[in-house]
């Protein structure tokens, strides 16, 4: 990869595993990502003009679009500019939304 791309991601990598240590770094749809307890909980990718982060579920960036305002979102898919890191606090609430989701069956089971 070349910059800004390359910084960008290695801190939102950084970042992801600061905040979910126990997170498995993982290939999932041929890009980079993170396994909780077997569920994929994020991933990333760079391209040509932006960079983008995937929560490998269709409701979590509906679930936050208030938080999301300026960055452009599909279903499953957040982009945001290279040069431009996520913040941290934004992630963190991306990963709290999908862990929880990906936790909830095995909570129902209990």
């Amino acid at each position: 990869l070349d910059e800004p791309q390359r910084s960008t991601l290695a801190e939102l990598r950084r970042t992801i595993l600061d905040i979910v240590p126990a997170a498995e770094e993982t290939i999932s749809y041929g890009m980079p990502a993170f396994r909780l307890n077997g569920k994929v909980i994020a991933g990333f990718a760079a391209f040509k003009h932006h960079v983008s982060y995937f929560p490998h579920s269709g409701s979590v960036l509906a679930v936050l679009k208030d938080d999301l305002v300026g960055y452009k979102t599909s279903k499953g898919t957040l982009r945001f500019a290279s040069d431009v890191p996520l913040p941290r606090p934004l992630v963190e609430k991306l990963l709290a939304v999908r862990i929880e989701q990906a936790l909830e069956p095995e909570l129902r089971k209990r």
